[in-house]
């Protein structure tokens, strides 16, 4: 019972803010919604590591983190899918208007690893240091990764051409990556980051 008394708690404390951080990341609301819930779905399932973690939001990040990431190498390989022809997909879904379309927008253009490093400094309101401890990497990582991104979204969001519309995906390479903004490095897929 105290497994699902802590989940319980850790939830309602925590899942609205988890699910705001998660979205900046991927960009659309159910996908950042199942990610979470399957992060608390995790801990009832195995609730050792998160009984016995100092801060219940950072563990529950992290798991929700590292499902996102797993998602993204899988749309990934499904998004190559579809660029050779092997699979066809459903036009997408318009999503949500305004403001929020357009920052998403900009920041699904960003490499994954600047993108993860903006929001949850930015949106989540991490200071520097628990995003270096959140993603597992030096400060100075951070602090270069902030710079970049905020650059770069300044750029984005200046220039409205270049922001895609509601529901498109970021423009595609021809070498069947993700694009990047020039400059930028080269997106690797995400890497899973350990509990603490």
């Amino acid at each position: 019972m105290e497994a699902e008394d802590a989940v319980r708690q850790a939830y309602e404390a925590h899942y609205r803010r988890l699910v705001t951080q998660v979205f900046g990341l991927v960009g659309e609301l159910a996908e950042a919604e199942d990610a979470v819930h399957e992060a608390f779905a995790r801990v009832l399932a195995a609730p050792r590591s998160f009984l016995e973690a100092e801060d219940a939001e950072r563990w529950l990040r992290v798991a929700a983190l590292n499902i996102a990431r797993t998602r993204y190498r899988r749309r990934w390989l499904f998004d190559r899918l579809v660029r050779s022809g092997r699979v066809e997909v459903a036009p997408p879904v318009p999503g949500i208007s305004g403001d929020r379309v357009a920052l998403v927008a900009a920041l699904r253009r960003l490499a994954p690893p600047t993108r993860e490093v903006v929001v949850l400094h930015h949106v989540a309101d991490l200071p520097v240091a628990e995003v270096a401890v959140t993603l597992g990497i030096p400060v100075g990582t951070v602090k270069a990764r902030l710079a970049r991104g905020r650059t770069a979204l300044a750029r984005l969001l200046s220039d409205e051409e270049s922001t895609p519309l509601s529901g498109e995906a970021p423009p595609a390479s021809s070498g069947g990556e993700p694009a990047r903004l020039s400059g930028e490095e080269p997106a690797p897929l995400p890497r899973e980051v350990r509990h603490a």
